[in-house]
């Protein structure tokens, strides 16, 4: 391989990730058509979002072909964010519960 050119990938590839993106999103707004409540309409709507998201960072931003410290580099900063707002999260229900028992 030339060091000069660049990493040729197969256009069938991006016809097929094109492909699923259209299927997950067809089924997310089946999960509108459908009429679904609760925690099942939100943990799909969630899981078809961060797979279409997975599926355009891994393919069309190519990071399924770098290195993996560049990888880390750029995914674990925000999921430590994610694992922090959790936390604060929690620990604003806890907070909110005690002012809820001791104040009222």
């Amino acid at each position: 391989m030339n060091p000069g050119t660049g990493q040729q990938h197969p256009i069938s590839l991006y016809f097929k990730i094109w492909g699923l993106l259209f299927v997950l999103s067809a089924m997310s707004y089946l999960v509108d058509y459908l009429q679904l409540q609760g925690y099942l309409r939100w943990g799909l709507i969630l899981t078809f979002m961060l797979l279409k998201a997975g599926l355009i960072v891994a393919v069309f931003m190519h990071m399924a072909w770098e290195r993996l410290s560049l990888v880390y580099a750029i995914l674990l900063p925000p999921l430590a964010l994610l694992v922090l707002v959790w936390l604060m999260a929690a620990e604003a229900g806890h907070t909110l519960l005690t002012r809820l028992l001791f104040f009222n």
